[in-house]
């Protein structure tokens, strides 16, 4: 993996939120591949229970200050940084006031979903992808884990797709049996159309679920990583009909070696 760069775009990373699966491999993942002298940008919201004075987050002001455009809605992007501590790896935290300060990560502490958890999704992708074009850095490949995070495909091969910065970038993600109850916003397909997003690609967000959802990411992507033993059944079944690489679940201790191997016989073949 020398020199190959990797962008991973995550809804969850240790240390600065609990282990999950999802927040476990989106720490290990990168820095294995980071200890084989790839380059690596890691990305992750920046939500209110993440103690920024204990994880010494700063913002950084040459990339904050441009206004998103979400359901014609001006939201200003603000960029934090952090090192993770021993690993000389970064993390780029996207953060905004109205979506991102409210002390918990998808729900309230009654255990209701929060509704504009879709805007926040749309938010999180175009955050990321702004903030990449700003830096400037061509990524190899994509690694996308955590429903938060998974608008990123759609919005690169539709909402971005002229984009010279990730014309070459193939796009990876990961399936978890980490998802929610529930449904988004009823509004989310139209949220993505006033983006321009045509309905065809999001008709399966008719009924906005984790699996959906889900099936909107695979749909844009290149290459899957099963990260969990067990997925929805509905999961399951979808993937048998596709015909991509797929890397079936490993467990964390036996991962970094095929991981490597999927990613350069495979995705980047």
């Amino acid at each position: 993996m020398k020199d190959k760069r990797i962008l991973y775009v995550s809804s969850e990373v240790i240390p600065y939120l609990p282990e999950t699966e999802i927040s476990s491999m989106s720490f290990e993942a990168p820095r294995m591949v980071n200890s084989k002298k790839g380059q690596i940008r890691i990305f992750m919201p920046r939500y209110g229970n993440i103690n920024e004075r204990r994880h010494q987050l700063h913002e950084v002001i040459r990339l904050s200050g441009m206004n998103l455009v979400i359901n014609d809605m001006d939201m200003p992007l603000i960029i934090k940084v952090a090192s993770i501590p021993k690993e000389r790896m970064q993390v780029y935290f996207i953060d905004n006031d109205e979506y991102f300060k409210r002390k918990a990560t998808y729900a309230d502490e009654n255990g209701k979903f929060y509704d504009d958890n879709d805007e926040r999704a749309i938010f999180f992708a175009k955050g990321v992808i702004e903030t990449v074009k700003k830096l400037n850095w061509s990524p190899d490949i994509i690694h996308v884990h955590g429903w938060l995070a998974s608008f990123l495909p759609l919005y690169l091969r539709t909402y971005y797709d002229k984009e010279p910065l990730f014309e070459n970038s193939k796009i990876v993600t990961s399936l978890y049996g980490q998802g929610f109850d529930g449904n988004l916003s009823s509004e989310v397909i139209n949220k993505l159309k006033f983006d321009g997003i045509k309905e065809e690609h999001v008709e399966e967000l008719k009924e906005p679920d984790y699996v959906n959802m889900m099936k909107v990411a695979i749909n844009n992507s290149d290459a899957l990583i099963i990260g969990s033993d067990k997925l929805p059944e509905a999961l399951d079944e979808y993937l048998k009909e596709l015909e991509m690489p797929v890397l079936n679940y490993h467990k964390k201790e036996v991962f970094s070696e095929a991981y490597l191997d999927f990613c350069l016989s495979k995705v980047l073949q």
